[in-house]
């Protein structure tokens, strides 16, 4: 009688342990996701919804044209948002 009790030898555990550990070290050598692309040395600078109502307001628009302004304002497409862009350093060679 072949009984599997503790401290008994079983080739079927010692199979089932070598397919588990292979498979934990195949997913461990699995190539990782690219890292995010590094953001780039000038940051786009957007006009907030904020600043964009304000200019509406000083320039007195309503109704659709203000939404129109708004919307354009915060997508960068009006020629009066003015937002400060970061000065090119100088450069000494």
């Amino acid at each position: 009688m072949a009984a599997t009790g503790p401290g008994r030898y079983d080739p079927r555990m010692t199979l089932r342990l070598l397919l588990a550990a292979l498979a934990i070290a195949a997913c461990a050598g699995a190539p990782a996701a690219e890292p995010p692309a590094a953001p780039s040395a000038v940051p786009v600078r957007h006009p907030t919804l904020k600043s964009c109502n304000r200019e509406a307001t000083a320039k007195q628009l309503s109704g659709k044209r203000r939404e129109q302004y708004v919307k354009d304002c915060t997508a960068g497409k009006t020629a009066a948002t003015a937002v400060p862009a970061a000065a090119p350093t100088a450069m000494s060679h």
